[in-house]
């Protein structure tokens, strides 16, 4: 039986993309040492105010008043029905009060008011509690793997994964997006696609490892690039549906849910990439470097 990628050679492929990856995490670790994350006020502390309007409002005016009030800096977006603003302080009840007051006066008297207040002790629980959900999930999956399949690919999967989350996340640190609790459910949701993409890879592999004769690495090198090639349409059109549907919630959804589709987007893209050039790849290398079983002699009766 012949596949579309039959004679592409995968493994080949992967040498460049490893030392484009150790430069890329490398960049990621400057990155973030230099510039952090551009926290959202889940994860600092202040006040998150939304408002409910009954009218379009003028974001040009809206800002003006802001402007003219000392409530400090802060971060604006409006939509037809809903505006949001963020202050990187924590506002107290006489400012809320003119805040809401003052609002309703100018703007619209209907506007209904939901603000939300984050100190600094809860700012950093929830940060340490998103670093434990990303590492119980990567815990949770090394388990998973290391029972489904061995130890090679689990270390593979989790390998992989870890890039793309990092990559995801250096992409937001360089361009200063605003990371946020949504930004943190993305991830989580995309260490759970890839894993599903490599797993489908993995089992693949396994099944040619039942009837291949590893005589040479050539033989294990065969293995991995045929796997690639029959799963390889699977995943490219599940990843082009699901990579759909996040870019039409990036261009038509809420502002409360444009860095939750943006940060999907990349990671589908990113770990589609890193299930087939760096997870597949990386057991060969793995599995490639294990010294063969030596058969048990045999005594005789």
């Amino acid at each position: 039986m012949r596949y579309k990628w039959k004679d592409f050679n995968f493994v080949k492929a992967a040498r460049p993309v490893f030392i484009g990856a150790i430069v890329l995490v490398l960049a990621g670790i400057l990155s973030l040492s230099l510039f952090g994350l551009n926290y959202g006020i889940d994860f600092k502390s202040g006040s998150s105010v939304d408002i409910s309007v009954s009218k379009p409002i003028d974001k040009a005016k809206v800002e003006e008043f802001l402007n003219g009030e000392e409530f400090g800096k802060y971060t604006f977006t409006s939509g037809e029905e809903r505006v949001s603003i963020r202050f990187e302080a924590a506002l107290t009840e006489a400012q809320q009060t003119k805040l809401e007051s003052d609002f309703k006066e100018k703007f619209d008297e209907s506007a209904a008011f939901e603000i939300n207040i984050v100190d600094v002790e809860i700012a950093k629980e929830q940060e340490l509690n998103a670093l434990y959900g990303i590492l119980i999930a990567s815990v949770g999956i090394v388990i998973y793997v290391a029972i489904r399949f061995e130890w090679r690919f689990a270390i593979s999967a989790v390998a992989s994964l870890l890039f793309v989350a990092f990559m995801v996340i250096t992409i937001f640190s360089l361009f200063r997006l605003e990371v946020n609790l949504p930004f943190i459910l993305a991830i989580l949701t995309i260490i759970g696609y890839s894993i599903n993409d490599t797993v489908v890879i993995f089992d693949r592999i396994r099944e040619n490892l039942r009837f291949a004769k590893l005589k040479t690495d050539s033989d294990l090198t065969e293995v991995v690039n045929k796997s690639i090639s029959q799963t390889l349409t699977r995943s490219i059109n599940t990843v082009v549906t699901v990579a759909f549907a996040a870019a039409c919630l990036f261009a038509f959804g809420s502002e409360a849910l444009k860095m939750f589709s943006l940060a999907m987007l990349l990671g589908l893209l990113i770990g589609a990439a890193s299930s087939i050039f760096i997870a597949s790849p990386l057991w060969h290398l793995l599995r490639r470097k294990a010294k063969p079983h030596k058969p048990k002699p045999q005594t005789a009766p």
